[in-house]
Formats: C-alpha cells, structure tokens, sequence
C-alpha cells in the first residue's frame, strides 16, 4: 500500500491477523483522574529485532507511513464532515508508548500491545514496538487500517454516536476505516497492490472474538465474519453503508 504516490515498495497484508488479534481495548472511556495522556518528553523509538521477509522494516518507513495513515485520514475526515456542512476539528494527538502505564485515559492505563482512542482527551495511542513488530512482519497496510479504526472512534464521539454495547461501536468503526481505506484508493491517495483485499479477506477472517464470546459483553468487537463483513460493506460502499444516521 502506498500513499500520496510514493515510490518505494509496498507492503502486504498477509498475516494481518497476528497483529491485530491482540488489539482488545479500541475505544477507552474516562474513568475519573487526570486528562493528561502521558509523561514522557523524549519521542518514542521501535526497539527489538525482528525478521522480515520484505523491504518495508526500517524504523523511518515506519513513521512516514504512521504520518500518512494520519495526514490521510484528517484528509478525508475533512472532507466527510465538509461535505455534510460540518465544521471539523482533526484528534488532538496519536501518542507513540512504549510501557504499561505510560499513557493513561482518564486515570484508566493503557497496556502494551495495544492501540486505543481516548475519549476524554482526544487522542489515540498506540504501542510503537507492538506496532513495528507487526508493521515489520505484515507490511505497511497494517499501519493504515490501524489508525483508520481508532480514528473512527474519534469521528464517533464527534458525531455523537453511542452504543449500548461495545461490538456495535467497533463493527461500525470498522465499516469506517473500511469507507476511509477504499474511499482513499478511489480517489488515488492510496494504491493496492494486486491480490491485496483478498490477503486482507483472510486476515479480517483471522481476528475476531473468541468462539463463545457473548456479543454483549464489554470489549466484544464481533466474530471474525462480523469483523470481515463490517470492514468490506464500508470499502465497497463508503459511509452510506456504515449507519452513521
């Protein structure tokens, strides 16, 4: 997947599901404390050593793809609430971590291995080792899709949109990273490479929540074919098919 035209090899998405499985929390609510996200001063930087068998692994692929999946998605965002005659204010800030507890929502601390967004403060974090792990042993679309599901949960809150259960929040985001991704490659910011939403079929197939989850308890997301189904009403499409009202 390549953004805005640049010309260096493009990842694949075949194993998508090793990265996301363990993404559990995707949308944190406040649970009282301090807004402020995180401590830290220093910008976080991937460490750890992990093989990958293409040539999208460098610590400076990874960030130029995580500042696209965001330019992309404020873009397109933008566009939508425009569009709409609305007003749009892009999320306060993706927040790289790199320990338990050092981002917290609302007094609420986000683990490793995870992405989520921030409802009180505005703002998604995500694992940076987690990430470049995955990002090294997926490819680059693993980091699109990332940030197009926890910016959907941001478009939610500015929508107003509110479920009863969390599975209904999270197929619906991922009906609108699905709109956001193939709405992208419509209009030419993005390019598949040949066989890419067939990979990216099995993987969405991959994740989901275990057999015997019940569909409502908290931090349900959906069956696997929930999941898949949700993501490619929304790519094929767009936003009509992702009942934001």
């Amino acid at each position: 997947m390549t953004a805005g035209g640049r010309g260096r090899r493009r990842g694949r998405l075949a194993g998508l599901a090793v990265a996301l499985v363990a993404a559990a929390a995707c949308m944190v609510e406040p649970v009282g404390g301090s807004a402020d996200p995180t401590g830290q001063r220093e910008p976080a930087t991937p460490t750890g050593e992990v093989t990958r068998a293409d040539g999208t692994d460098t610590v400076e692929e990874f960030r130029q793809d995580m500042a696209d999946a965001q330019r992309l998605s404020e873009v397109y965002w933008a566009e939508q609430f425009k569009a709409a005659g609305r007003s749009f204010r892009p999320i306060r800030r993706v927040i790289p971590y790199q320990r338990d507890g050092e981002v917290s929502c609302g007094g609420q601390e986000v683990p490793r291995n995870n992405a989520v967004y921030c409802t009180v403060s505005d703002f998604i974090a995500y694992d940076i080792n987690w990430s470049f792990g995955a990002f090294r042993q997926i490819g680059d679309a693993f980091v699109f899709y990332l940030l197009g599901h926890e910016y959907a949960h941001g478009i939610q809150t500015r929508l107003g949109i509110r479920y009863s259960f969390t599975i209904q929040q999270e197929l619906q985001a991922d009906c609108m990273a699905g709109a956001f991704l193939g709405d992208s490659v419509r209009a030419g910011r993005l390019t598949l490479d040949e066989g890419d939403l067939d990979e990216f079929h099995e993987g969405l197939l991959a994740v989901g929540d275990d057999p015997g989850q019940p569909w409502f308890a908290e931090g349900s997301h959906g069956t696997p074919e929930q999941r898949a189904e949700s993501f490619f009403r929304g790519y094929e499409r767009s936003l009509a098919a992702c009942d934001l009202g």
